[in-house]
Parts: structure tokens; C-alpha cells; sequence
């Protein structure tokens, strides 16, 4: 690189922005190890017990209503705050953080053991973070899902998707939808076209970086039926109330930008984004 860009070499990178890095030859481990365990004591929970999950698949949060609201909000803001930084290293914490920064404005107590029930979670994996191993090519293999209606207050799903360089994770979002769906098979297509351009950026960013042009990213879906919907061009009953800006997978299709492909839900890596998972 430092024959393309002006730089200095300052050796090896161990801490930047509350992220821990460890190189070696073959690949970058990068956590946030001191970042989590300084929440903790921020909060008063370096001594908690730990749990094992940050979110029961059974919890479902709502808005306040009868709900004792907290005396001080900005505790929760701070304490969500927080958490959203951690997942820059912790893809597994995006959908519980996500789920509780939903009732910022207006937290209650309820919210706010939700918030600490994972922050009991990371007491007891603070070590865990991001390994990036070598690879021989810059394939974006990506892997998107949509959950089926879980959010009870206003129906609307959640979008989630995971891209990946080898087998490292480079980019994940997960994201309640901007309208509710009439069935799953619209909400999935939704959460293909959010993936399709989360692509999009990510081959323009590669080819810019290596000055080649990628083939085809395939992404990763678990749902014939969006699948169908999307590479089927023809206006019908199933698909004319969908957002005409939804529809550019097709155009994306068609130009070779992407490929869409069917994998078991066994299989499907972007399911964690999407909802909580019960113990292995």
C-alpha cells in the first residue's frame, strides 16, 4: 500500500477507538475487551452474574404505558449508547441492541433490566470480537433474512443481513422495515432489496480499492418465494403495492451486479440479526 498512498509506518496497531487488536501472520483478531469491561464498572455491574443469553426468544417490549417509567432516562440513553458501540465487534448484540434503542424517548424500568440483562450477557464474553483470517480473493458472499411480525406494537419486521469477505464478516445490519409487510414472502423481498444495496456500496468500495471489477455477488436468502419475486419482472397482484424503490434488485439482477440464491434456515447466518435465538 505504501506504494500507491503516502503513509508512515508505525508499527503494529494494538488499541484504537476502545478496539483491541492482536496480528499475527495469518490474521487480526479485533475486540473490545477493556471497552465492555469499562461499561461495567461504568454501571455498576463489574461484579454481576452473568447470563447466558442477552435477550429470551419468549421477551417482547412495548412502548410505556402502565409501566413505571424511570426517574432518570438519560441512564438508559447513556447505558444503550454504550452497547450500540460495542457491536462494532459484536454482530450478535445488533438485533437485542436495536430492539431496546427503539424506546429511548420514553424508557421505563422494564427497558431498562432489558438493557441490563445484556450487558450481564457481555460480563460473561467479554473476549469474544472479530477474527480475520487470509483469503486469496474478494468475493462478497451475503446472507439476508426477515423475521415474521414479532414486533408487536406496530407489526413491522425486522430486516437483517450479513456480508462477508471468506468467511470474515464485514457488514451487518439489523433494522426494523419502514412499512409492515402483508406476508412474509414481501418482508423477505424487502430484506433482499436492503441487502442488494448494502452490495452495491460494497462492490463499488472493492473495485475502488483494487481496481477490478467483481463478478456477480451472490446473496443468500431463505425464502423461495421473494426469490421468485424478484427475478420475475411482471407486474401482478403480489407485488404492485410493494414500493417501487424495493424493485431495483431486479435491475441489479439483470445487470449482473447480483445473484440471488435459496439455502436452508438451518443454514441461514443472517437469522441471528433478525430475531433472539434460544441456547444452542
Amino acid at each position: 500500500m505504501e506504494q500507491k498512498y503516502e503513509m508512515s509506518d508505525m508499527g503494529l496497531l494494538h488499541y484504537f477507538l476502545g478496539l483491541q487488536f492482536i496480528q499475527s501472520p495469518n490474521c487480526i483478531q479485533i475486540s473490545q475487551e477493556k471497552y465492555a469491561y469499562d461499561i461495567l464498572k461504568k454501571f455498576k455491574m463489574e461484579e454481576c452474574n452473568s447470563s447466558q443469553l442477552p435477550m429470551s426468544p419468549h421477551d417482547h417490549l412495548f412502548p410505556a404505558t402502565d409501566n413505571e417509567p424511570m426517574a432518570d432516562p438519560t441512564i438508559f440513553r447513556s447505558l444503550v449508547g454504550s452497547l450500540i458501540y460495542l457491536t462494532n465487534t459484536r454482530p450478535g448484540l445488533e438485533y437485542p441492541v436495536n430492539s431496546i434503542s427503539r424506546f429511548m424517548s420514553n424508557p421505563t424500568k422494564l427497558h431498562h433490566e432489558a438493557a441490563k440483562r445484556i450487558l450481564r450477557y457481555v460480563q460473561g464474553t467479554k473476549e469474544l470480537g472479530l477474527i480475520y483470517r487470509k483469503h486469496h480473493h474478494n468475493h462478497l458472499p451475503g446472507y439476508t433474512d426477515s423475521d415474521w411480525g414479532r414486533s408487536v406494537e406496530d407489526r413491522r419486521r425486522i430486516s437483517g443481513y450479513v456480508f462477508f469477505v471468506g468467511q470474515n464478516p464485514i457488514s451487518w445490519s439489523s433494522r426494523k422495515q419502514q412499512s409492515v409487510a402483508l406476508s412474509s414472502a414481501e418482508a423477505e423481498y424487502i430484506a433482499l432489496s436492503k441487502a442488494t444495496s448494502e452490495a452495491i456500496w460494497l462492490r463499488r468500495l472493492v473495485e475502488e480499492i483494487f481496481k477490478e471489477k467483481e463478478k456477480e455477488t451472490l446473496i443468500y436468502s431463505d425464502s423461495s418465494s421473494a426469490i421468485a419475486l424478484a427475478k420475475n419482472p411482471v407486474f401482478h397482484s403480489r407485488s404492485k403495492h410493494i414500493k417501487i424503490r424495493y424493485h431495483h434488485i431486479r435491475e441489479n439482477i439483470e445487470k449482473g451486479e447480483v445473484c440471488l440464491r435459496h439455502i436452508p434456515t438451518e443454514l441461514q447466518l443472517a437469522d441471528i440479526l433478525t430475531k433472539s435465538l434460544p441456547k444452542p
